[in-house]
């Protein structure tokens, strides 16, 4: 049966479509021009431009598509299409960026070249992620080396990317590359900013005997929805009704000043939340009726 082609699909392809020409952007003018290195499957073309002349979109094509074929089932058929649209995007986009003269002079600063390069970079390959999409390259090779082997994705790609990083060597000197972790540092912290909708929220779990004269303020104060956990007293073996409420981090004194005023022993746990969907966070929430006196 064939898949039906929604607004969020064609979201998600136009999305792809920007982020591959961010993030090539990034790898031309910033990269290729200061013989910066770069991890996984585009670190590698850039070792074959620098030491055979290979153009990196011809050798992004010839690196990718087997790879994308060899794991064609374990990406997921959506995975799959928006994998090989994010190997093509790539491709493209190095071949239309290289065909353009801009000039970015930054007076030879490998600091700043590796600080702005990981920002544009980085921001491209978070929107590609964003939606599900990837560029190919190491993350295939992680999945399949984790289905095989049980070593997972994150070390798997690690390995992958410490050792192109390592045949990077072969073109680069030691302080370069130097800079290209500073480069990979600040690019790795882009994609999970973007990923992770750039904000962060905060989980709040609080214990106390008190909760069903807490929760009503909280609901009343912060204007959100909350959830009763059902739990047990370790000592006391007592049922406990446990809350817990995703606010932002703003909002967490206000939590904290609510939770005294009535409980003062009560237990509070502040979590990372790393991505949130629903009413108040990825939608309009009402204005405040009030405040805490």
């Amino acid at each position: 049966m064939q898949e039906k082609i929604t607004p969020k699909i064609i979201r998600d392809i136009f999305i792809i479509i920007i982020g591959t020409a961010i993030f090539c952007f990034g790898i031309v003018y910033f990269n290729i021009p200061n013989d910066l290195a770069e991890g996984g499957a585009t670190g590698i073309t850039l070792i074959l431009r620098a030491l055979f002349g290979i153009d990196p979109a011809i050798s992004t094509l010839v690196i990718n598509i087997p790879l994308i074929l060899l794991g064609g089932r374990i990406l997921g058929k959506q995975s799959f299409y928006y994998t090989i649209l994010g190997t093509l995007g790539v491709s493209f986009w190095l071949s239309v960026w290289q065909r353009i003269p801009i000039v970015i002079d930054l007076n030879h600063d490998l600091l700043l070249v590796s600080i702005i390069g990981g920002i544009i970079a980085g921001f491209g390959s978070g929107l590609i992620y964003r939606v599900g999409g990837t560029t190919g390259g190491t993350d295939i090779l992680a999945r399949i080396v984790e289905k095989n082997t049980g070593i997972s994705v994150g070390r798997a790609q690690l390995m992958f990317d410490t050792f192109v990083l390592v045949l990077s060597l072969t073109y680069i000197d030691l302080s370069k590359m130097l800079y290209t972790l500073i480069y990979i540092y600040i690019f790795s912290r882009l994609v999970d900013s973007v990923v992770d909708g750039g904000y962060s929220a905060k989980g709040i779990i609080i214990v106390s005997e008190k909760s069903q004269q807490i929760a009503p303020l909280l609901i009343e104060e912060l204007d959100r929805g909350l959830t009763y956990l059902k739990g047990e007293g370790g000592f006391s073996n007592e049922d406990k009704k446990i809350i817990y409420i995703v606010v932002t981090p703003r909002e967490i004194s206000t939590i904290k000043q609510i939770v005294d005023q009535i409980d003062p022993k009560a237990f509070i746990n502040v979590l990372n939340v790393h991505e949130v969907q629903g009413e108040g966070f990825s939608y309009l929430r009402p204005k405040r009726k009030r405040h805490l006196k």
